[in-house]
């Protein structure tokens, strides 16, 4: 697991853009979605897909603690799942003819379409079947086509978003800023999210903090809640 540490000079950008650290002193779980992103086989366990990530599986207890607080405080679950259909070659063709080679390509299709032993969650993931599944198309859940999250989340009059899961630095940031320019107040947990390495998944959280919204840890999320 990553150990993140706001350092004094991301404090003082921080402190400077709005006044304090921490924006978000509570949250009310019944307005708050914890949004998992692609806590999947192909990025969790290793040699399962074409994108494994060695801190990934290390989270997956702390998702479980967070998952089962909001549960109980009758919020919504909500699993993002990395999908690759035919309509994502025409949808985001340049993505997968510029920035992809064609065997990257290759095993990002067969480890990400539907059915997939790379496309399910990691077996250490506690799902309960009031939590939604969602699928999206693009790094980020929320922008227009990728998937119909923001369509559930207003339906459920959800005010807040905590952000884990994997990438840190890829899926997890560009959701989390795009849910943050939908007006959620937006949170990434630093000890549930994971990236490559510690430098990606810091410099990551530390943008973020400074200019889109809270970092928490997971024993700070559980305390916030309601």
């Amino acid at each position: 697991m990553h150990k993140y540490i706001i350092t004094d000079e991301v404090k003082k950008s921080a402190i400077l853009r709005r006044g304090k650290l921490h924006p978000y002193e509570n949250l009310i779980a019944k307005k708050t979605a914890l949004v998992i992103i692609d806590m999947q086989n192909a990025f969790v366990e290793k040699g399962a897909g074409h994108a494994w990530i060695p801190n990934a599986a290390s989270t997956c207890k702390n998702i479980n603690l967070i998952s089962d607080k909001i549960r109980e405080k009758k919020g919504l679950v909500i699993w993002v799942l990395n999908t690759f259909e035919e309509k994502s070659l025409s949808e985001w063709s340049h993505f997968h003819e510029y920035l992809s080679s064609k065997e990257t390509l290759k095993l990002r299709s067969q480890s990400m379409s539907e059915n997939s032993y790379g496309h399910k969650l990691y077996k250490s993931l506690k799902t309960k079947k009031n939590d939604i599944f969602e699928k999206k198309f693009f790094y980020s859940a929320f922008i227009q086509g990728s998937s119909n999250i923001n369509q559930i989340l207003k339906k459920n009059k959800i005010e807040n978003i905590i952000i884990t899961g994997t990438a840190t630095n890829v899926c997890c940031e560009s959701s989390a800023r795009d849910a943050m320019m939908l007006n959620y107040k937006t949170i990434m947990v630093s000890d549930a999210c994971s990236a490559s390495n510690d430098e990606q998944h810091t410099f990551s959280l530390n943008s973020f903090i400074i200019n889109f919204g809270d970092v928490r840890t997971t024993d700070q999320i559980l305390k916030i809640i309601n």
